[in-house]
């Protein structure tokens, strides 16, 4: 396993305390992802290129779809990208509105430097890249500041160029945001660099300024998108990663908006493959009820014709490179190898003597037993347990055994709805 530092350590240990994915740490987590690891390098190193790749991965409850997004977003930041996490449902954050999309983006954009939301970072890091730029040259000197600002303005406008003609609004704010704060008006520049996120109720003097108005509507959301990438390849950046989780929501919502939502990813998903999006990785993840049930993507036929995917029964041979991914889910003994490198992350030689590896597997078999022997659903509830009923008393307590101490117990208040459903077929006896 390698080598992990304590603050990151502590904060895997603590997530899955709280029965949720880490934020950060998720490769020395990653049991079962090796095989997909090449070709999404391979697509990463596309989208650095200036291309732009769509992803869909599919995946049941439990099959660690969130995790894996997650674990590429990580990867990806690794290597200089920006990534953010978008979760659709049908109140915050419906899919046909990629206004409110946007905006979700932006809130979550973060880097391997900044953390949510990144896009003032950013900005502040493309406007310094282009003094760096226009310093490099050497027709300007760094102490002239009226011509180091007049220098930089028309570098700036040369790389809006082309925002300008399909945005002019992303341009003029962010020429706002530059002279805002280049003359010390905070107010403004935080204002500006709200507008630019998507968020509604700017204050009208603030657009003044700039020379901006109203709010931003479902299709300048997509120019607003290719103005954002355009700002972080330049500030250094090789490009964003989004995800749009959860996706399978749509097959809950009215059939208006579910057609809606469906028309708008295929738009998404074609203007990516069309270089709209130079830097763009797209990827969407949901249950295969989504990809192939009558409710979700085969509702729109040239969406399906665009996912559209053959799988053998056995995934030993699926194709990494294709447009969907599927997520085979846990088995026993994948569950038990996530166990023991939690249990390494964790440390201490009591922890790994009296917390070996045949007790993790009478722990894995017992949880999914208790969930109606569906090992997919189990990892949450046998990590949570893992760490905060075994792991944490065997640490703290000398003479604590969970061997002779511990007897499993699931509580419905501890469990999600698929969890509950799962742990009360258990309960049920058929006649045969």
């Amino acid at each position: 396993m390698a080598e992990i530092s304590a603050r990151r350590r502590r904060d895997v240990i603590d997530a899955l305390r709280r029965g949720v994915v880490p934020s950060n740490g998720l490769d020395v987590l990653a049991v079962g992802l090796d095989r997909f690891a090449p070709a999404l390098d391979d697509d990463l190193d596309r989208v650095a290129g200036g291309s732009g790749v769509f992803k869909a991965v599919r995946g049941e409850y439990g099959a660690g779809k969130t995790f894996f997004s997650r674990w590429l977003a990580e990867r990806a930041k690794r290597r200089g990208f920006a990534a953010a996490e978008v979760q659709i449902s049908e109140l915050e954050t419906p899919l046909h509105r990629m206004e409110t999309v946007y905006r979700r983006l932006v809130e979550h954009l973060s880097t391997e430097q900044f953390a949510p939301s990144a896009l003032r970072p950013v900005l502040d890091g493309w406007i310094y890249a282009l003094e760096e730029d226009v310093l490099a040259r050497g027709a300007v000197a760094e102490d002239d500041a009226s011509a180091l600002d007049q220098a930089v303005g028309e570098l700036m406008e040369r790389r809006l160029a082309d925002i300008s003609r399909t945005t002019p609004g992303f341009a003029a704010a962010v020429r706002g945001y530059r002279r805002a704060n280049a003359t010390g008006d905070r107010v403004t520049a935080e204002a500006l660099a709200a507008w630019l996120g998507g968020q509604p109720h700017v204050a009208a003097a603030a657009r003044r300024v700039a020379g901006v108005k109203g709010e931003l509507d479902h299709f300048a959301a997509l120019s607003f998108l290719q103005g954002l990438l355009t700002v972080l390849r330049d500030s250094g950046h090789p490009g964003l990663v989004l995800v749009l989780d959860e996706v399978e929501t749509l097959q809950r919502v009215r059939s208006d908006a579910r057609d809606k939502a469906l028309n708008a990813l295929r738009q998404l998903v074609d203007e990516v493959y069309a270089g709209r999006f130079p830097g763009l990785f797209l990827m969407i993840t949901g249950t295969p009820a989504f990809f192939d049930g009558p409710q979700g993507v085969q509702r729109l036929a040239p969406l399906a014709q665009r996912l559209a995917t053959h799988f053998d029964p056995d995934p030993t041979y699926d194709n990494p490179r294709a447009v969907q991914l599927r997520l085979p889910g846990f088995t026993i003994d994948s569950l038990v190898a996530l166990g023991m490198r939690v249990r390494d992350i964790y440390g201490g030689s009591r922890v790994r003597e009296r917390v070996d590896d045949a007790y993790l597997a009478e722990l894995a078999h017992a949880v999914a037993g208790r969930l109606g022997g569906q090992v997919g659903v189990a990892p949450r509830v046998y990590l949570k347990k893992l760490v905060s009923d075994v792991l944490d008393r065997v640490d703290q307590f000398e003479d604590w055994d969970p061997r002779q101490r511990y007897e499993l117990t699931l509580r419905t208040d501890e469990l999600t709805a698929v969890e509950r459903n799962a742990a009360s077929a258990a309960d049920v006896d058929l006649p045969l």
